[in-house]
């Protein structure tokens, strides 16, 4: 049986330097999906970039989206021929794409996808997540039908956090499958 490939989705304009995504890409060799536009960020491209990617995989695969990242899953999963090659997904810090103060930039994404996703999957929320508060994300795990794994007060869940590679998050997502 082939390993599944670890599949990286930062969100908004990617993940840089420290943040446990690249730490992932750098240690382990897992493939990173390149979008287009990292800054204005068009859900309809970065669905087809990441069903593009999804399709190029030889075997199964594993999702690891980090913020907006996560809602490109949703929204993927949603129209994709291609799910079953996903053995399991890490949801992590998704943003609450409804509050008011949401960048203007990423207006293609204001509108959730709330669909079940049809592979299993682990949301990980921060209870001070300036982008999502602790309860909007068991919402959306709600939705999702994921689990919630509660890291405590990590922030964002990204570089800032203290996380370095994050082995936690690691074994949650190869957990999944």
């Amino acid at each position: 049986m082939t390993s599944p490939r670890i599949l990286l989705l930062p969100g908004f304009q990617n993940s840089g330097v420290g943040h446990w995504q690249t730490l992932w890409e750098t240690q382990f060799g897992d493939l990173r999906v390149e979008q287009h536009d990292w800054m204005q960020p068009l859900r309809g491209d970065w669905i087809t970039r990441l069903e593009d990617v999804v399709q190029q995989q030889p075997g199964p695969v594993l999702l690891a989206a980090h913020s907006l990242g996560c809602h490109l899953v949703a929204a993927w999963a949603a129209v994709s021929g291609s799910t079953a090659k996903v053995q399991g997904a890490l949801l992590v810090a998704p943003p609450d794409v409804t509050q008011p103060n949401f960048p203007p930039q990423l207006h293609r994404w204001v509108v959730p996808v709330l669909n079940a996703l049809p592979f299993p999957a682990t949301l990980v929320a921060s209870t001070d997540d300036p982008y999502c508060s602790f309860e909007a994300a068991e919402k959306l795990a709600g939705h999702w039908g994921t689990t919630v794994n509660n890291i405590g007060a990590r922030g964002h869940i990204n570089a800032n956090s203290g996380l370095g590679d994050w082995p936690q998050g690691r074994a949650l997502l190869l957990n999944q499958k």
